[in-house]
């Protein structure tokens, strides 16, 4: 699969004010930026808009809305770009599917590497015991 680029047009950005310490400004300028972008009703692929809702990151709502808050940067175009960067990472993220695991069976050398260290950790342990007469 080739790459898969989030359509700007796609996402809603809403402007809030930061957290954190700031200065004068920080209570009346809104720089940092909340994106807002629905999966299902966005123009990805199919099989990727499943793969992305699948995805584990408490970022994508129930409803399949994908939040991100950016507040790193002092100006809020920074900070949309900061967001959209995220979300196409995110995006990049399932783009090629995970390999499926294939189960190994350990080998006769690892299996006797193992059995020879618990015998030694055995003698060590038993060396530490009371000696009886």
């Amino acid at each position: 699969m080739g790459t898969v680029t989030v359509d700007p047009a796609e996402v809603e950005f809403t402007a809030v004010r930061s957290q954190g310490a700031g200065g004068q400004n920080v209570n009346k300028v809104s720089s940092a930026a909340h994106l807002r972008f629905d999966v299902l009703a966005s123009s990805l692929p199919e099989d990727l808009k499943q793969r992305l809702l699948a995805v584990a990151d408490q970022r994508i709502t129930e409803g399949g809305v994908i939040v991100i808050k950016a507040q790193t940067h002092r100006s809020l175009p920074r900070n949309q770009a900061d967001a959209l960067a995220r979300l196409q990472a995110l995006v990049d993220g399932v783009l090629v599917p995970e390999a499926p695991r294939r189960a190994t069976k350990p080998t006769r050398a690892s299996k006797r590497r193992r059995l020879e260290g618990k015998a030694i950790r055995g003698q060590t342990k038993a060396g530490r015991q009371r000696v009886h007469d």
